[in-house]
């Protein structure tokens, strides 16, 4: 109603919206509830909770942080706080190494030697492939 108020009476939005007038005008001056005044104060600890652990954490483990601030919070209110601020944790993959270069297979002899100049097109062939599947495995 507060948008629409200069467009249309707040009478007529009253009545199709099936509110009292003074309700509304109440509802204008009325300051911020219990529940929105710690609302706020959470969303900057969670904030600032988020940017100490580089975006990691998600509820559950913001939950643990709050709770060492002495802020009981569930985590679904934590999540719907999120949700507004619009943060999300991001997913770190654990590093695995995908080369093995300590073997004892045969490796192919380097033929060019690093020597990329050739007289001709189509006198050297090189390639680099790093996964090819065989009857072994890959």
């Amino acid at each position: 109603m507060k948008a629409y108020r200069l467009l249309y009476p707040v009478k007529i939005m009253a009545r199709v919206l099936e509110v009292s007038r003074s309700g509304y005008y109440r509802w204008l001056t009325r300051g911020l509830s219990r529940r929105d005044l710690r609302d706020t104060v959470l969303k900057v600890l969670i904030e600032s909770a988020h940017k100490r652990s580089k975006g990691t954490y998600g509820p559950r483990r913001l939950q643990e942080e709050l709770a060492a601030d002495n802020q009981q919070v569930g985590r679904d209110h934590i999540y719907r706080l999120r949700k507004e601020m619009g943060l999300k944790c991001i997913q770190k993959r654990k590093f695995r190494i995908t080369t093995d270069s300590k073997h004892h297979l045969p490796v192919a002899a380097n033929l060019l030697e690093q020597q990329f100049d050739v007289s001709t097109p189509a006198t050297v062939w090189g390639t680099d492939i790093t996964y090819v599947p065989t009857d072994e495995g890959w």
